[in-house]
């Protein structure tokens, strides 16, 4: 895996960069202008970064792994200290797929019904590989979401939730608040 130099990240045009940044050199990314990112960030490979109208916003200490996908037009919001683990992929829009409209970006918006509504990943939220996550998800702080999880309406501040659809199946303890504390006070 090869990362992008800090130059090189600059000349992608996004809308802030925050210091010690790294982005795969075979990371996808459209239209970075409406896309920030914090500190202490790293994107793996082969990861697409397609921000609509509502930016992306990525917050501080925030790993995302290789072949993540965030899409859609409305906000996605990363916040502090979450991770995204492999094939995750992360919808703020999503097509009507009722029969009832036609489906697709190739389709004049008059033909389709697209569902758009800002996704967020609270502080030290998580997703488990191969998790999806519709639009309008909020996921809780410190929640956890278990691998092959389908995420179609929010879910709770520290919970451990998993399952198609993705259920609350335990709270999740909370002592990586105390580890956060004496995390910041090393840098």
């Amino acid at each position: 895996m090869a990362f992008l130099s800090k130059k090189e990240i600059e000349k992608l045009g996004f809308k802030s960069i925050g210091e010690n940044v790294l982005v795969s050199d075979k990371c996808s990314v459209y239209n970075a202008s409406e896309i920030s990112l914090g500190s202490n960030v790293r994107i793996d490979d082969f990861c697409i970064l397609s921000a609509g109208t509502g930016g992306i916003y990525i917050g501080n200490n925030v790993h995302i792994a290789c072949y993540v996908s965030l899409i859609g037009k409305e906000r996605i919001e990363i916040c502090d200290f979450a991770g995204i683990s492999s094939k995750c992929a992360i919808y703020s829009s999503s097509d009507d797929y009722s029969g009832n409209y036609l489906t697709g970006p190739s389709v004049p918006d008059k033909f389709r019904n697209v569902d758009s509504r800002e996704v967020v990943l609270k502080e030290h939220s998580l997703l488990g590989a191969m998790c999806v996550v519709l639009p309008g998800v909020i996921i809780g702080k410190g929640t956890a979401v278990g691998a092959f999880s389908l995420v179609n309406r929010s879910l709770p501040t520290h919970s451990i939730a998993s399952g198609i659809p993705a259920k609350v199946v335990k709270k999740r303890e909370s002592k990586l608040y105390d580890l956060e504390i004496e995390y910041k006070k090393t840098v």
